[in-house]
């Protein structure tokens, strides 16, 4: 997409210039730092050039030429993480879309969606999968300051076996073969010439589907996709580049072997047992648990919204998915925020906290999941997680305290990403 569009896109929304220049001053009854330190009380936080540069005691007076925001009777954040989003798509759209919609109009939904993410208190995503060049061209525009929205580590494409989920289904065999993204491959040399083509064309994770999928339109099963020598080369050819691995994997075998391949992050895990929860802990396999998206597909159950397929696959995963998470935990496997936000509705994000606590999930473990366990996941944990000097300026306001009641942080009052006030 050009520039010039994507600057008639920000205008649209009312984005923020993208100047950083100047200091800000932000005053709050109290500072969360990090999720595992004592909540500070009245406080300071000063902000230059969209860095965090120190935090004091008490609220401290304003320089002259200082920006100051008063936030009395707030709690400040780190500025939330969620692991798992797709800010080009919406939920509930009819399949066949993919065949009529053009690859520029992602980046206008994600345009729209990129700012109810923010809003929402999430001041970095990892995109996990998308048409085109779409969440490449989003990642740009929020870095620059023309869209208003968080900070987007992007995958684009993901790789798939041929006819897999994540690869085209439900069509006319010649379309299915037109729509294709380009990323499938078969067998552990092409799959590792995909990862590298991927990373040429500008991903910052390379996505896979490892496993069968619930919306996709095939139906069989949700067990392994690649192989175990496909898995390898795609994680060590990866990481050759300085780039991790997400896995959607609902099978247990299927996460087993991703696991044991090296790749980085499970998302999804439905059906996680013992053998596949020890190779995760084993290889410190982070599990990215995306419990509202099995929400999200679980409220548009007998709307005509999916097909028979899809609809027979929601039923069957539903009542594990209340379940696993909390069996994971028990098992020792390492979790963090993620939610598949585009399955269900953008700015519903938070609600993945309370769904964590209810499968035993304490509130700052929660917290946790979304600010430093994201922050580590991502390679960032000395730029975002906390606030801290010399910490990216991301820092959300809320009343409450989210230690001890996480569900605060579905109502977020005031955003801060990158140094730049956006709600």
């Amino acid at each position: 997409m050009h520039r010039k569009t994507v600057f008639a896109i920000a205008l649209a929304l009312g984005a923020a210039t993208p100047a950083l220049a100047g200091t800000t001053v932000i005053h709050a009854d109290a500072v969360i730092t990090d999720a595992d330190s004592p909540v500070r009380g009245k406080s300071t936080v000063i902000v230059t050039d969209g860095r965090i540069t120190a935090i004091e005691d008490g609220w401290s007076e304003v320089p002259a030429g200082a920006e100051m925001v008063h936030l009395a009777g707030k709690t400040l954040v780190p500025g939330l993480t969620d692991l798992h989003v797709h800010l080009t798509g919406d939920p509930g759209g009819d399949f066949w879309k993919e065949a009529v919609e053009p690859e520029d109009w992602g980046v206008v939904v994600g345009a729209k969606n990129a700012l109810l993410t923010a809003k929402a208190g999430f001041t970095t995503v990892r995109e996990a999968g998308s048409e085109g060049a779409s969440a490449f061209a989003l990642r740009r525009g929020t870095a620059e300051g023309l869209i208003p929205g968080p900070r987007i580590v992007a995958a684009g494409p993901p790789l798939a076996i041929i006819g897999g989920h994540g690869d085209v289904n439900g069509f006319r065999p010649e379309i299915n073969a037109l729509l294709s993204s380009g990323f499938t491959c078969t067998g552990a040399v092409e799959c590792a010439a995909k990862v590298r083509r991927a990373s040429q064309n500008g991903a910052d994770v390379i996505k896979i589907t490892a496993t069968g999928g619930v919306l996709s339109q095939q139906g069989r099963g949700l067990e392994a996709h690649f192989t175990s020598d496909e898995m390898k080369a795609i994680a060590d050819t990866a990481h050759s580049l300085g780039l991790k691995v997400m896995a959607h994997a609902h099978g247990a075998r299927g996460i087993e072997a991703a696991a044991r391949a090296g790749i980085d992050t499970i998302e999804h895990g439905t059906y996680i047992d013992e053998p596949a929860a020890r190779a995760m802990k084993e290889r410190g396999t982070v599990l990215v648990p995306t419990l509202m998206a099995f929400q999200g597909i679980s409220e548009r159950l007998g709307k005509g919204i999916y097909t028979p397929t899809v609809e027979t696959k929601v039923r069957a995963v539903a009542e594990k998915a209340r379940v696993f998470m909390g069996q994971a935990m028990k098992w020792g496997v390492p979790i963090a925020f993620g939610t598949d936000a585009g399955v269900f509705e953008h700015g519903r994000n938070a609600g993945e906290f309370r769904l964590m606590r209810a499968q035993g999930m304490t509130d700052r473990q929660a917290l946790a999941s979304a600010t430093t366990a994201a922050a580590r996941v991502l390679g960032m944990e000395s730029e975002i997680g906390r606030i801290a000097p010399g910490y990216s300026a991301d820092i959300v306001a809320v009343e409450g305290d989210p230690t001890k009641d996480v569900t605060v942080l579905e109502k977020v009052d005031w955003v801060m990403a990158r140094g730049r006030v956006i709600h």
